[in-house]
């Protein structure tokens, strides 16, 4: 599957599925476990060199096409990722990732008094774009990215 050019190794593209390129370096296992219920083959690089990030991971999953509430969940650990949708080795479909501002019933809060933990009650989350930092509707906990994104319903 990895080939050998003048630039270095490279994984070999697959011909139907999706790529998710541009995360940030260390994030891939985090979006496996988003995507790794698939049937499918799924490809890891992890720290990959990138002009535009420094290194990067990247994951491919052959034979799916991720659903809108995964591209959510991914866009929450890799608010800048760039998702491929690939038919007949060609990129048909280009999806720039961007955070959402809210969050609902995908973070589990971190308070574990949190009514939504105690409770039957969905969990939301305002999304700070610019620090990336969640705030909990109900109980106001602050949670960093890299706290919310261990935390993401699978």
């Amino acid at each position: 599957m990895v080939k050998k050019t003048e630039r270095g190794l490279y994984i070999k593209p697959i011909a139907k599925g999706t790529t998710i390129d541009h995360l940030p370096a260390g994030s891939a296992f985090k979006i496996l476990r988003i995507v790794g219920k698939a049937d499918s083959t799924i490809t890891v690089a992890i720290r990959v060199p990138s002009r535009k990030l420094g290194v990067k991971d990247l994951v491919f999953i052959e034979n799916k096409i991720l659903s809108d509430e995964e591209l959510e969940k991914i866009a929450l650990i890799a608010p800048n990722a760039t998702v491929n949708i690939i038919e007949n080795n060609e990129v048909k479909q280009k999806i720039r990732l961007s955070a959402p501002k809210e969050a609902h019933n995908i973070i589990v809060c971190i308070n574990p008094n949190c009514i939504t933990n105690r409770e039957n009650v969905p969990s939301r989350f305002y999304i700070d774009i610019k620090t990336g930092k969640a705030k909990c509707h109900y109980c106001e906990r602050i949670m960093s990215r890299e706290e919310y994104s261990s935390r993401i319903r699978v």
